[in-house]
């Protein structure tokens, strides 16, 4: 069994990381979007302890998302300009697929549908048919700002402001971009829920197996929920307390609660990983109910996380948080984006208790 090893990636982003993710036909390529304007674009060496460096594309704003299209050639960016972009990663070139009339916090691609949904802090979604860029994107209007954005095969989830959660039906919002006149069709969700977090949602990730999907808060939880909207399905889900640690006895004791930052599931083995503001980064068997193991604590917060399209890698984006309310808050040089190559069973659940 090999085991498990870890390094850093030389030439990080230079401000706060906003998100990692891996090609989906490429286990080495690697993006990270960063506040400092450029998407990064690495390549994992075969066989050894190291990522190259390939390119970086420069924006105008800081960019709060970045996720791969079709292939590990193109991505899509979501900027605080308020703008939609794809990349054509082995051009450079860029091209402006929407505008939202505010900053754009979350993108995410659904390789079934072909279909790119941004979510902006103007309190809308606009889905993107990527097979005809020149279209006219359907806007969907939200009743909360939105924080967290996810898809599943067949379902995207968005986690808003109030502890609001829609989720949409891919296939649905497929159809309505291939009617004839997709901009007149009215959407509506496939459900509606209440978070079940008491606190503001910082991330949001979907079972690979379709199943349902994990939130996080700012204030050191974590819920699993189904997606079938049945009695038994419904009372599986739960909630649970990580991310914290105990305060000294001197200053009152109790537990110092940080947000939890990013979430990231598996591919093969369905279980789940959770990084947060204390600088950890935990294992977790969402079946089981229990935590799997926790790594060793990093320099500072954890802000991104992503599995490898087969498991292999964990990618961990670490940088400054606001923790503790710093003021002159300033990440140049405290920015670090680590690879872990996890160990052959590393990440399998071991079943119930």
């Amino acid at each position: 069994m090999a085991p498990s090893t870890q390094f850093e990636v030389s030439q990080p982003p230079s401000d706060v990381i906003s998100a990692v993710v891996f090609a989906p036909d490429n286990t080495n390529r690697l993006l990270v979007s960063s506040w400092d304007r450029n998407v990064y674009l690495y390549e994992i060496a075969e066989g050894t302890e190291d990522a190259t460096l390939v390119n970086k594309f420069e924006h105008r704003a800081p960019i709060l998302d970045v996720c791969f299209g079709a292939n590990g050639n193109e991505a899509y960016t979501a900027g605080l300009d308020c703008s939609v972009k794809r990349i054509d990663l082995s051009t450079g070139e860029q091209t402006v697929l929407s505008t939202h009339e505010k900053p754009v916090r979350c993108v995410v691609y659904s390789p079934q549908h072909s279909m790119l949904i941004s979510a902006s802090w103007d309190h809308t979604l606009h889905v993107h048919n990527t097979s005809a860029p020149n279209s006219t994107p359907i806007t969907i209007s939200l009743p909360g700002k939105p924080h967290a954005l996810a898809a599943s095969p067949s379902k995207v989830v968005v986690a808003m402001t109030a502890r609001l959660v829609h989720i949409y039906d891919l296939p649905t919002l497929a159809s309505a971009l291939a009617s004839p006149d997709p901009a007149s069709v009215t959407i509506a969700p496939w459900q509606q829920r209440e978070s079940s977090l008491k606190f503001l949602t910082r991330a949001v990730a979907c079972m690979p197996n379709d199943a349902g999907y994990a939130t996080s808060s700012i204030e050191g939880r974590v819920a699993v929920e189904w997606f079938e909207d049945t009695a038994e399905s419904q009372a599986r889900k739960y909630a649970f307390k990580c991310h914290r640690q105990t305060a000294p006895e001197e200053e009152g004791g109790g537990d110092v609660v940080y947000p939890v930052n990013a979430l990231t599931f598996h591919p093969v083995y369905g279980t789940f990983a959770s990084g947060g503001g204390d600088g950890t980064v935990a294992l977790w068997d969402a079946e089981a109910k229990r935590r799997m193991r926790q790594y060793q604590k990093f320099p500072d917060s954890v802000a991104a996380l992503a599995f490898s399209n087969n498991g292999k890698y964990l990618a961990i984006g670490v940088c400054r948080g606001f923790e503790t309310d710093m003021e002159d808050f300033n990440s140049e040089g405290r920015t670090k984006v680590f690879i872990r190559e996890l160990g052959e069973m590393e990440a399998k659940g071991k079943g119930p208790k």
